[in-house]
C-alpha cells in the first residue's frame, strides 16, 4: 500500500529586512537670553502694579537678603547656602503675588529667572561679578 506523502513543513518566507525611519530631529531648545538684572530692576521700579512704599518694602528685603549672603561668602555668619534658598523663595513668592493680576509679562519673566538668580547668588564668582559682593545692589 502506498503511504501519502508526509507533510512537508514550509518556513514562511523571510521577511524583508526592516528599513529603518530615521527619527525626526529635534530642534534644540532655545536657550534662554541671558539674565539682566538691570533690566529686571528697572521694570519692577516702572511697573504700576507695585506701590512705591511696598517697593520700598521690597528694596529693603532684598538688601537684608544680600547682606545674608554677603556674610555667607566673607564666612561671618554660621548660615549654609540651602538656608539661604529658603528666604530667597519666599521673597520671590511675595514679588510674584504682588504681580500676577497686574502685570503678568514681568511675573513670567521673574518666574523664568528664578533659577538664573538663585545660580548668581550661589555661586561666589558669578556674585563677585555681578557686583553685589562690593554692597551694590541689581
Amino acid at each position: 500500500m502506498a503511504r501519502p506523502p508526509a507533510s512537508v513543513a514550509v518556513a514562511p518566507a523571510p521577511a524583508p529586512p526592516a528599513t529603518k525611519v530615521p527619527a525626526p530631529a529635534v530642534a534644540p531648545r532655545p536657550s534662554a537670553p541671558p539674565l539682566d538684572l538691570a533690566a529686571l530692576e528697572a521694570r519692577l521700579r516702572e511697573t504700576r502694579a507695585i506701590g512705591v512704599f511696598t517697593k520700598l518694602s521690597l528694596k529693603n528685603q532684598v538688601d537684608d537678603l544680600l547682606n545674608k549672603f554677603r556674610a555667607y561668602y566673607k564666612r561671618q555668619a554660621k548660615t549654609t547656602l540651602a538656608e539661604l534658598r529658603r528666604p530667597y523663595d519666599m521673597l520671590l513668592l511675595k514679588v510674584l503675588s504682588l504681580l500676577q493680576d497686574s502685570d503678568p509679562p514681568l511675573a513670567r519673566d521673574i518666574v523664568a529667572s528664578r533659577e538664573a538668580i538663585w545660580g548668581i547668588l550661589s555661586d561666589p564668582q558669578k556674585f563677585n561679578e555681578a557686583r553685589l559682593m562690593a554692597g551694590e545692589t541689581p
